[in-house]
């Protein structure tokens, strides 16, 4: 009787490990289906025009004279502000910095002979504005000051002195430019999944990658080149 009983017991073992090491073997062929993925990259561009421009108009003043070379560039930067508010730039656009001194005789390589100006005052007067159409205008017409004594000048050191020009309005296009993306990743997801005669499943993991903003090129610098590129991982299926 107890045989009959330890055969039974045993047989209903066998059938739970076979039973068990079925659903284990379904497991396993189940994760590596569900492990099969195809990562692709999607790309959005968009052209914007620049929102903000920062103009900064430079000039400088030489003299043996300090309170001469100040009453200089007292008068320049009167001009160059008058000229500001009549072409349409208000008082809050326009910021004047205090100038720089330079005593030249305090150069180790100072010569009377071959320096003619013991002083010399660096000056800038800087516009900060939206108004990026007027501003591209008034680039220029800065000849026009130089016909009233002032001339504006660059860095002597070589540093780009010629307006800046921004694009502020990046969370406005975010959106749409992630979902244009991210629609991209899928139609190069789908044709991978098409050639491997696999179907697309669901998104495992996405990045949204950095927004880059940059001059659509060196002779519009107004003109800026947006770009994302968003990178999705999808599961495939049979």
């Amino acid at each position: 009787m107890n045989r009959f009983k330890y055969a039974g017991e045993a047989l209903i073992l066998a059938i739970g490990l076979f039973l068990a090491g079925g659903a284990i073997s379904k497991g396993i062929v189940k994760f590596k289906e569900m492990d099969r993925t195809v990562t692709a990259k999607g790309l959005s561009e968009k052209e914007v025009k620049a929102d903000k421009v920062t103009w900064p108009l430079k000039f400088k003043e030489l003299g043996n004279d300090p309170a001469e070379i100040y009453n200089c560039i007292a008068k320049d930067t009167r001009v160059i502000v008058e000229f500001l508010k009549a072409n349409g730039i208000t008082d809050d656009e326009i910021t004047q910095a205090p100038p720089v001194m330079v005593d030249q005789q305090a150069n180790m390589s100072y010569s009377s002979e071959t320096v003619r100006y013991r002083y010399k005052a660096n000056c800038v007067v800087t516009v900060v504005s939206k108004n990026v159409d007027l501003i591209r205008k008034l680039v220029s017409k800065q000849a026009e000051l130089m016909r009233q004594g002032v001339t504006i000048v660059g860095n002597e050191y070589g540093d780009d002195d010629a307006a800046s020009y921004e694009f502020t309005g990046l969370n406005s296009i975010k959106p749409e430019m992630i979902a244009e993306a991210t629609k991209n990743a899928r139609k190069t997801a789908e044709q991978f999944a098409k050639d491997s005669d696999s179907k697309l499943g669901k998104i495992r993991t996405a990045d949204q990658g950095q927004f880059s903003i940059e001059d659509r090129d060196q002779n519009t610098p107004w003109l800026k080149n947006v770009r994302v590129v968003t990178t999705v991982v999808y599961y495939l299926k049979d």
